[in-house]
């Protein structure tokens, strides 16, 4: 089901929120925008920037067909919040954008051990959700102009004070996360290079040169070594050809018939078996508990066996385990468990994924240097900034794994920098459906040195997925262990309208 959601202007929160001073702030922080974008617009802007945009914000939600454990707990459905964007160009190209995302909360936002009570996964869903659509007022009020990745770069402020305006509305004992941050302002960022690029009548991709940009790298990175370098030069214009699947091994998903307490019922695979005889797989995403070495090993080592059995050929694994690890010590005797009982399927491993806690400066210090040694290992929890990428590599880390719901803008400008440091990269999704796991697809099919996509959508919440079938079904019914990501070289994003409006 698709709603659209209210979107007051700030006036609307004034009369119930004590926080002056913070209205105050955000007040002068868009009088300064807007400002500063008359003069510095006026007189340099590009051809295809925005001279207007105007958002605004749905949500859709649905059930799983089977749940997902998730970082020790248990998912059963999804909401999903799009944003569309009216994007016109100075020379008076038009696009209508689409920016689409997932709203993870367990993802985003964990339990913390925090003075005040935990909220409920209900409540910070329903934060969120309020935090996207103050962010479209914030972005809509801003009446910015130019290009999307400048119009985000100067919003970044904007977004943290309307956070901390909400959490004092709320009375949260606790600030809202930078990931959760992050996730809210996605779709609105998706939409933005949607219309963007649309307006031109181009790929959002072939807009990030030095004829289409006014700034380099250094401007948004704040590092010298990046001057005279564009987006352009490190993002690709055209996507590649295909890419592999990673489909998603869930702690609690049966392997064979033996494991299988509740089918679905549903005519899909109930078995990582059936899903690798029908979709010809080739990639897996484990999930880890990261608590227990014994069953981690087990579970690496039987999913090795029943993939083998499945489908005779190379495989390609990540282990992931969501933060969940105590130490780096853990991490290596699991890959010493493996090594010991099935000594193939440690050869299978790609990398390792965001071991232990995200908070990289959170004392003790745990660092990775002996697990890269054996296998390359990023963080994704972690990566909010580019300070936390730097954090990272010096603790041990390998690279990062990039994500369309942390923002556009964001892993644009950090899959350049890991491409130009020669880091190790890879994305991934957020059990992406529809228009979000296309975005998801394209950032990874114009960004070399990415190797494979994550899609597990189509596996627990296929519903989502079912108007967007006609357009682009080998996504989300998959064959041959791939998907053609040539499918999205179209204008904008790549994958075109909503199908829940007529073309």
């Amino acid at each position: 089901m698709c709603q659209c959601l209210p979107v007051g202007g700030l006036a609307d929160h004034e009369s119930r929120s004590p926080g002056i001073v913070l209205q105050s702030l955000l007040r002068w922080s868009l009088a300064f925008i807007r400002f500063g974008s008359f003069f510095f617009n006026g007189s340099t802007m590009l051809p295809n920037d925005l001279v207007s945009f105007a958002l605004e914000v749905r949500s859709e939600t649905y059930n799983y067909r089977t749940p997902m454990k998730f970082g020790g707990r248990v998912v059963n459905d999804v909401t999903i919040l799009s944003v569309d964007c009216d994007g016109r160009s100075k020379i008076g190209g038009r696009g209508r954008g689409l920016g689409s995302m997932t709203m993870g909360v367990v993802w985003a936002w964990p339990n913390t051990n925090g003075d005040g009570p935990n909220l409920t996964d209900t409540e910070k869903l329903e934060i969120v959700i309020e935090l996207c659509q103050r962010l479209v007022t914030a972005f809509n009020d801003s009446k910015l102009s130019g290009h999307p990745l400048d119009i985000c770069h100067h919003m970044a402020s904007v977004r943290q004070t309307v956070a901390k305006q909400l959490a004092e509305d709320r009375k949260l004992s606790e600030p809202i996360p930078d990931l959760a941050i992050l996730l809210a302002a996605s779709p609105i960022e998706g939409a933005l290079f949607d219309a963007h690029g649309k307006a031109a009548g181009v790929s959002s991709y072939a807009l990030l040169s030095r004829a289409d940009m006014i700034h380099d790298l250094a401007h948004y990175l704040g590092e010298s070594a990046y001057r005279g370098l564009f987006l352009g030069d490190l993002i690709s214009p055209t996507p590649v050809d295909s890419m592999p699947l990673y489909h998603l091994v869930g702690a609690l998903d049966p392997l064979t018939n033996a494991d299988v307490q509740t089918p679905a019922g549903d005519g899909l695979p109930e078995t990582l078996s059936e899903w690798i005889k029908r979709d010809g797989l080739t990639h897996l995403k484990i999930k880890l508990n990261g608590d227990d070495a014994t069953w981690d090993t087990d579970r690496i080592v039987h999913t090795y066996r029943v993939a083998n059995e499945a489908r005779n050929g190379e495989w390609a694994f990540s282990l992931d385990f969501n933060e969940r690890c105590p130490d780096e010590d853990y991490v290596m005797e699991v890959l010493d468990g493996i090594t010991r009982k099935e000594r193939d399927s440690l050869r299978a491993i790609r990398y390792v994924e965001q071991p232990t806690k995200r908070d990289l400066l959170k004392e003790p210090i745990i660092t990775m240097h002996r697990v890269r040694e054996r296998l390359p290992v990023v963080i994704d929890e972690s990566l909010v900034n580019l300070a936390s990428l730097r954090t990272a590599i010096g603790q041990g880390y390998s690279g990062i794994a990039l994500k369309a719901c942390k923002g556009h803008a964001e892993a644009l400008l950090l899959g350049a920098v890991a491409r130009n440091e020669n880091l190790f990269l890879c994305v991934q999704d957020l059990t992406c459906v529809g228009a979000s796991l296309l975005h998801s697809a394209s950032l990874a099919a114009h960004i070399p040195g990415v190797t494979a996509i994550e899609s597990n959508g189509r596996q627990y919440a296929p519903k989502g997925n079912e108007r967007w079938l006609d357009k682009f079904a080998p996504f989300f019914e998959v064959r041959g262990g791939a998907v053609p990501t040539r499918m999205l070289a179209q204008p904008g994003l790549g994958y075109g309208n909503d199908p829940i409006f007529q073309d």
